[in-house]
């Protein structure tokens, strides 16, 4: 595998699409990107999980291009393993001045690191390093203010399925018994996108210093009786922490980029991926 600088092709198309949406000027975007990537071992032994490539560009970039599209100049990028590489290669690429950097000493989970951000003046978004997704962040902002939430989670639906019989059963007198056999059920759940958007004031129920996760953040908001909303989303969504989505995602891009088609009609569609969205779909590639 190789990571190297993006087609210039892709970034004049993102890059001349940017526009000033006031809704997201002045809005701070957090990227947690200093995980180990176990899932994708061996790999991630020697490249950190974010500079996994999607044909021969980081997962990593494409996020801050997203991003940089939508008119987010303000990232922050928490880093911990192998930081030097990521900023290596954010370096070479030219996005050091949309960057401010955080590092991780030691592994404080998903939530942990927003301690170490400066605080927000107002809601930022929140999101891993290692998602490729066609979720505007400008709607899930704007549904986020519109609602009032602490926290909103960005959420699609995922099909599991179970490779044997599930049984379910009955305890009586003589033992259990069968009452009903489900032959490899799938089971359908609204899962986290690992994308988020956040109030300031949550911010001071993240312990500092010690590692704090998601999960935990989300138990104490809803102990606290503060209000937590989801965003569903049915677009394009890859996990590329998990290696199964990684194959599907670069196999996406690349039918993608290689079909060599015009221009989208509207060049808000056209942003990031170098496809309308719901391309990948229409190219036979699954996404959920």
């Amino acid at each position: 595998m190789t990571v190297g600088r993006p087609d210039e092709n892709l970034l004049t198309r993102v890059r001349t699409t940017i526009g000033n949406d006031p809704e997201v000027a002045d809005t701070r975007a957090v990227i947690l990107a200093g995980g180990r990537g176990a899932r994708l071992a061996p790999y991630t032994s020697i490249l950190p999980k974010p500079l996994m490539p999607i044909g021969d560009v980081p997962i990593l970039e494409l996020v801050i291009l997203q991003l940089e599209s939508c008119g987010i100049r303000d990232i922050t990028l928490s880093v911990g393993y192998l930081s030097h590489l990521i900023r290596a290669v954010l370096g070479a690429n030219g996005h050091e001045h949309l960057i401010t950097y955080v590092q991780e000493d030691e592994p404080l989970g998903t939530a942990g690191p927003l301690r170490l951000i400066p605080r927000p003046e107002s809601s930022f978004l929140v999101m891993n390093g290692d998602v490729l997704t066609t979720l505007d962040f400008r709607a899930l902002l704007a549904a986020h203010r519109r609602a009032g939430n602490a926290m909103t989670v960005a959420t699609h639906r995922r099909t599991i399925k179970i490779d044997y019989g599930v049984l379910d059963l009955e305890e009586t007198g003589a033992g259990p018994v069968i009452r009903q056999f489900h032959e490899k059920p799938e089971i359908a759940s609204s899962v986290s996108m690992g994308i988020y958007i956040l109030e300031p004031h949550v911010l001071d129920l993240i312990p500092d210093g010690v590692p704090y996760d998601v999960p935990d953040l989300v138990h104490q908001l809803l102990e606290s009786d503060l209000p937590v909303g989801a965003f569903p989303f049915e677009g394009m969504w890859f996990d590329i922490g998990r290696a199964e989505d990684h194959e599907l995602a670069v196999t996406a891009w690349l039918a993608a980029t290689a079909a060599d088609e015009p221009e989208p009609a509207s060049q808000e569609r056209a942003v990031v991926l170098a496809a309308a969205d719901g391309e990948f779909v229409a190219r036979g590639v699954a996404t959920g």
